[in-house]
């Protein structure tokens, strides 16, 4: 959450069950089992789904209330309301006996019992250019009195009496992303930052019912030097910008390698640069000059490079870059630059059917590129000073055999005992189905002509990095992550099922769509839905990129679906006539 609020709702599926500790596989002789939530859970969710399974010809009881609506294997997923702090479980079958205690923790700080404030900024030292805004927020009582005494200044803060708070990112995902009431009062106060200010922590004060107490926030506050420029050079291969100074914050478009921006703030270990981005002060190197970076630019070309159209800008230095696609086009925008231009060559080829090119004062030139058809991938980097933007050609293939000549890259999802992904009632574990699936799949496109990539064979210990490099080494024509899905604390595991895609780039938002579609009505499964989302695995640019969720492991039916041997080479045919199917159709459009 934005504001450094916990809010621990324990999120199963999209690749993150592997943080959570879960109770081990059954031993042979015990038939009542729970796979979710493991014993001293925390969670802030209203309602918890407990994950399990139990002979199938006797009762289960939590609590004493019989367990209903189980699968013909025995397995459950009954979602039960939580109180505020400790919730104690028994599972009962027979003899056996289970006990499992849930922590729900409140969604909103809660204020201390003794008169203090809470949630005071700044959380980190910070520090921003003179004259900037800047404001100062706490938690505190109703009808108190506060106020911020820093740099000589006192600056009383303002209740906001009803202030709400958003959800997490996955909210949407259980329908579930509505605003919610704080249930405290947020105190917040403006000021305009005086030159040349030494960095100090502000003393918050706080009085109510005659008694006033005094804290420090936890950082910083300050200005930056207003004699010369802090610079950053970006030194890593692709600088992860984002909106803000937290990995919270939304992903812009990654920085090439060489990059140089002035430097316009910084909290914590995160660096504002001059055009609005933040990025952290690791993935650069820090130099001072008297002149701040700044390009001209007065041409461009194009050049082919073996299936690959490339779009060459030539720049004093290598300046902060915006890409925008669109499902025909791609914008690009050079930012700190200033257009001398008169004459452009681009040549129309087998990626680009048109240019324009405008630009935008004070300080931008605008660069649009209209696509002959599906995008097929791009690639941005600097060679010296001259920025490379790389163009896919689409494949060459027939529409008779539109894989033959073309590259699959396969990611089984999740992969070996520290990285197991979601577990099914019986504690059978995501990495497992998800290869056996994805083994399933390359037969089947290797038979329809494909060559076939996959990120693992076995149980290999793949960060969600290693595989994205895997992807932009190969080049593949398409990159398809094969996943099976689990929901939030929050979420009804017993009444949600079906398949869901998830995209990031307009290059493969299609192909998200043509394969949820193709799936849901060849198999006759439900449907999960087609999201947008911000994922390793749907990021890379090299080619269009899905993450699929073909089904639910924590729904009882569904799950029995997901591991029945048939139902799965079932799943594979009819996922690779899916892929065949939008390839004859993206090649002759």
């Amino acid at each position: 959450m934005a504001r450094g609020w916990p809010h621990h709702q324990g999120l199963l599926g999209l690749g993150v069950l592997s943080g959570i500790a879960l109770m081990a596989h059954p031993a042979a002789a015990q038939t009542l089992f729970v796979a979710y939530p493991p014993t001293a859970h925390q969670t802030t969710a209203e309602q918890i789904f407990f994950i399990g399974t139990a002979d199938p010809s006797l009762e289960v009881r939590i609590n004493g209330a019989v367990v209903n609506d189980r699968s013909p294997a025995g397995h459950f997923a009954p979602s039960l309301p939580l109180a505020l702090g400790d919730n104690q479980f028994t599972f009962t079958q027979g003899d056996e006996t289970l006990t499992l205690q849930v922590t729900r923790l409140p969604t909103a700080p809660i204020l201390p019992e003794t008169l203090a404030l809470t949630d005071i900024t700044p959380t980190v030292d910070v520090a921003r250019q003179w004259g900037e805004r800047f404001c100062f927020e706490a938690i505190a009582p109703p009808a108190a009195t506060v106020a911020v005494t820093w740099a000589g200044q006192s600056i009383p803060l303002q209740a906001n009496p009803n202030p709400v708070l958003l959800p997490a990112n996955y909210g949407v995902l259980i329908d579930q992303n509505a605003p919610f009431a704080l249930g405290a009062s947020r105190y917040e106060g403006c000021t305009r930052l005086p030159e040349n200010t030494a960095a100090t922590a502000p003393v918050y004060t706080l009085t109510l019912a005659g008694q006033t107490v005094s804290q420090a926030a936890p950082g910083t506050l300050g200005t930056l030097p207003v004699d010369g420029f802090e610079v950053a050079t970006v030194v890593t291969a692709s600088g992860t910008a984002r909106t803000g100074p937290s990995t919270d914050y939304s992903r812009l478009t990654p920085l090439p390698q060489g990059t140089q921006a002035v430097i316009t703030g910084r909290q914590g270990d995160w660096l504002r640069l001059d055009y609005g981005a933040w990025i952290r002060a690791s993935e650069t190197q820090i130099t001072s000059t008297a002149v701040p970076p700044h390009s001209i630019i007065r041409s461009a070309r194009s050049q082919q490079r073996s299936g690959w159209t490339e779009v060459l800008f030539p720049l004093e230095v290598p300046v902060p870059v915006t890409v925008d696609q669109t499902a025909d086009s791609l914008t690009l925008t050079l930012h700190n630059t200033t257009p001398q231009t008169d004459t452009i060559y681009i040549e129309p080829d087998a990626a680009i059917a048109s240019f324009t090119w405008q630009p935008i004062l004070p300080d931008q030139a605008q660069y649009r590129l209209q696509l002959r058809g599906q995008p097929w991938g791009y690639k941005l980097h600097y060679d010296g000073t001259t920025l490379v933007l790389s163009l896919r050609h689409p494949p060459e293939v027939s529409t008779h055999q539109p894989l033959r000549g073309t590259t699959i890259l396969l990611d089984p999802g999740h992969g070996s005992e520290n990285d197991l992904g979601a577990r099914g009632p019986n504690g059978y574990p995501e990495k497992d189905v998800t290869l056996i699936l994805s083994q399933l799949l390359r037969t089947a496109l290797e038979a329809k002509g494909a060559t076939v990539v996959m990120t693992r064979a076995g149980d290999d210990d793949l960060y969600p990095g290693d595989r994205v490099d895997i992807i932009n080494q190969v080049e593949p024509t398409l990159a398809l992550s094969i996943h099976y899905n689990a929901l939030p604390d929050a979420g009804d595991a017993l009444n949600t099922a079906g398949i869901g895609t998830f995209w990031y780039h307009p290059q493969a938002q299609s192909l998200s769509i043509f394969l949820h579609d193709y799936l849901v009505a060849a198999l006759d499964r439900p449907t999960y839905g087609i999201y947008w989302n911000n994922l390793a695995l749907t990021r890379p640019t090299v080619a269009p990129s899905v993450l699929l969720e073909l089904g639910f492991m924590i729904n009882p039916q569904e799950f029995e679906w997901i591991t029945d041997p048939e139902a799965q080479m079932q799943l594979a045919q009819t996922l690779a006539d899916g892929i065949e199917a939008w390839m004859r159709q993206a090649v002759t459009d």
